[in-house]
């Protein structure tokens, strides 16, 4: 008996949990036995203890006969009371022996201690799941029954805890009793102010056994093993998808339900998530609270700024099952997926067209509204999307932060890098199901379709002209508003669309990037080089519906057409005269500005078309490229073949539509054409002769010069005309 007596703790032999009375021990072992002989006369449940009884009850009678005597709140039983009164006091009575740390509560401290040993002693008799401490079974059982035995007397709304249900009523209260003693920042329960700390302290307590990668939060951990099992435990009851964390699911549920239950109180704007809601009230404060440690860049959410950092690290932890390929982003390995599967779950619900993934069926629908909500705040342009608006305003910062690692060359899109990247590779994962073509990009592929389709989606609103791709609707659009917004920094010179000044610019520098890999021709166009290799394979995919012509690119067939329909869209501001062709126009232009911008580095002769000058220098080079296939005969120009050709098949295909007389070259049609008229556009500039064709101003001006450029190679006498030698010669020969 005096041993007894002098004992200060009774300890459980089952699980070492200590005690200190007896009868106390007794009725927890009952916990272990599975005794419970005590029944509640309301809902059925069986307790171990009378107390316990008691304590159930006041659940459904909602008493609380314990009162804190500093804040007035109520408890139904006395242990919450004493738990409570620590919160105003600060005590935490016990310690644990191993870290020093401190708890309030004998269970905080025993469930910490688990930490330490890694115990798990209470097992679920449904699945085998162990947990560090009761209640977190009884809770887990809960998740197989569906019980939910705590419910909010305001919404009704049920909890399978009592702990959970009273963070809920902060909701309505608005209570947050939990502060941060570094901050001041409140809380409405008090593991919320834990986790939060760990913002201020950088402790991640929690580590994974596979990876090593550590958490600040339990759940956290418990959500990142879920990528290494593979583990999707919440699953869609209407369309069947699989989540690995239960609010995923509950989110997802809002795009069956149309649920927005987040509001914004600026723009009155609606969200199916908490976090999204937060993320968009950033775009009115202009937060950015996230800043990348390494360049200095900040962020408005946490995820971009992850993301950021790959930049920097070149990490890419998501990779493709299918074809191995790393993605820096999840989404962006869910999107990929898309393109082996086909899957393209988000409709528009206007004009039924389909899409891969929810950005872009978001970016379609303001094709139907119009609406533009990104404004650039320097030059006042509205975008339809806000990448859109990020990567316009790099135009105007110069930034370029999207480097190739093989040839050094910046990109202003990460978009531009990756396509520029298959250059090096030779990668092209996108293909036509029609023809079996193959592209560097899905917006080439694209656009390619829509030459089998015939599809034409941009209309201009003015002129009413459609368009196979959007770009060429904008570009076309400064036709009408004669805007030309991007300048050349070497001469000036302004452009209508970005491309043709990237172009304009290999002008000035000389760089011609696209090779062709049978002849090694070099090209400053991409398009250049595709046009030139269908010279080698023959390929002329674009056809005339109206003649059956064929041609190796789009622009060709665009030009033939308008000989047909005698369209000629391209008109002389100074003269007036009009052109089928926009680079006819500017070839024209020429004749009354006098510019000559091509300059032979041999002689030093200047041109005003890049043409001519390639021509001429075949006269110090020789070249003779171009070969007639029946009798043999070269030639250093390919309109020259084409003419001569017609000597053999007789071709004529220009007809005089006053007197019906057929030609074999425009040129000549255009001469006979001013027999009829009595055109004479070429005037001498000395005594004001005028001349229908400019060969004969040429020939009348060495009257003037008394230039003499044809010699006789035998007796030496000069002409004025080669037909004048020819004749000549004839005296020597007879």
């Amino acid at each position: 008996m005096s041993e007894e007596l002098g004992k200060s703790s009774y300890d459980c032999d089952i699980c070492k949990e200590s005690f200190l009375e007896e009868s106390k021990l007794n009725q927890h072992k009952q916990i272990h036995a599975g005794e419970a002989p005590y029944h509640c006369d309301i809902s059925g449940k069986s307790l171990s203890h009378r107390n316990s009884l008691t304590q159930h009850k006041r659940i459904h009678t909602g008493e609380k006969p314990y009162h804190c005597d500093i804040c007035g709140k109520s408890f139904s039983n006395g242990s919450h009371l004493t738990r409570h009164k620590r919160v105003h006091t600060g005590e935490k009575p016990y310690h644990c022996d191993i870290c020093g740390k401190s708890f309030t509560s004998g269970s905080n401290l025993t469930t910490h201690k688990h930490i330490h040993t890694g115990e798990k002693p209470y097992h679920c008799d449904i699945c085998g799941k162990s947990f560090p401490h009761g209640s977190s079974v009884t809770k887990h059982k809960r998740t197989h029954t569906g019980e939910k035995p705590y419910h909010c007397d305001i919404c009704g709304k049920s909890f399978t805890s009592g702990s959970n249900l009273t963070t809920h009523k902060h909701i309505h209260t608005g209570e947050k009793p939990y502060h941060c003693d570094i901050c001041g920042k409140s809380f409405p329960d008090g593991s919320s102010v834990t986790k939060h700390k760990r913002t201020h302290t950088g402790e991640k307590p929690y580590s994974c056994d596979i990876c090593s990668k550590s958490f600040s939060q339990s759940g956290s951990l418990t959500k990142h093993n879920r990528i290494h099992t593979g583990e999707k435990p919440y699953h869609c009851d209407i369309c069947g998808i699989s989540f690995s964390r239960n609010t995923n699911l509950t989110k997802h549920n809002r795009i069956h339900t149309g649920e927005k239950p987040y509001h914004c109180d600026i723009c009155g704007k609606s969200f199916t998530a908490c976090s999204h809601l937060s993320k968009h009230t950033r775009i009115h404060t202009g937060e950015k609270p996230y800043t990348c440690d390494i360049c200095g860049k900040s962020f408005s959410d946490h995820s971009h700024l992850t993301r950021h950092k790959r930049i920097h690290t070149g990490e890419k932890p998501y990779h493709c099952d299918i074809c191995g390929k790393s993605f820096s982003r999840s989404g962006g390995l869910t999107e990929h997926t898309r393109i082996h599967t086909g899957e393209k779950p988000y409709t528009c619900d206007i004009c039924g067209k389909s899409f891969s993934h929810s950005g872009r069926l978001t970016t379609h629908k303001w094709v139907h509204t119009e609406e533009k909500p990104y404004t650039c705040d320097i030059c006042g342009k509205s975008f339809s999307d806000h990448s859109h608006l990020t990567r316009h305003k790099r135009i105007h910062t110069g930034e370029k932060p999207y480097h190739c690692d093989i040839c050094g060359k910046s990109f202003s899109r990460s978009g531009g890098l990756t396509e520029h990247t298959r250059i090096h590779t030779g990668e092209k994962p996108y293909h036509c199901d029609i023809c079996g073509k193959s592209f560097t990009a899905c917006s080439h592929l694209s656009k390619h379709t829509r030459i089998h389709t015939g599809e034409k989606p941009y209309s201009c609103d003015i002129c009413g002209k459609s368009f196979s791709h959007s770009g060429r609707l904008t570009t076309h659009k400064w036709v009408h508003t004669e805007e030309k917004p991007y300048t050349c920094d070497i001469c000036g010179k302004s452009f209508s669309d970005h491309s043709h000044l990237t172009r304009h610019k290999r002008i000035h520098t000389g760089e011609k990037p696209y090779h062709c890999d049978i002849c090694g021709k070099s090209f400053s166009r991409s398009g250049g080089l595709t046009e030139h290799t269908r010279i080698h394979t023959g390929e002329k995919p674009y056809s005339c519906d109206i003649c059956g012509k064929s041609f190796s690119h789009s622009g060709g067939l665009t030009q033939h057409t308008r000989i047909h329909t005698g369209e000629k869209p391209y008109t002389c501001d100074i003269c007036g005269k009009s052109f089928s062709q926009n680079s006819f126009l500017n070839k024209h232009k020429r004749i009354h500005t006098g510019e000559k911008p091509y300059t032979c580095d041999i002689c030093g002769t200047s041109f005003s078309l890049s043409s001519s000058l390639t021509k001429h220098k075949r006269v110090h080079t020789g070249e003779k490229p171009y070969t007639c296939d029946i009798c043999g005969r070269s030639f250093s120009q390919n309109s020259v073949l084409t003419q001569h050709k017609r000597i053999h098949t007789g071709e004529k295909p220009y007809t005089c539509d006053i007197c019906g007389r057929s030609f074999s070259q425009n040129s000549v049609l255009t001469q006979h054409k001013r027999i009829h008229t009595g055109e004479k556009p070429y005037t001498c500039d000395i005594c004001g002769t005028s001349f229908s064709r400019s060969s004969s101003l040429t020939i009348h001006k060495r009257v003037h010069t008394g230039e003499k450029p044809y010699r006789c190679d035998i007796c030496s006498k000069s002409f004025t005309q080669n037909s004048g030698l020819t004749q000549h010669k004839h005296i020597h020969t007879g």
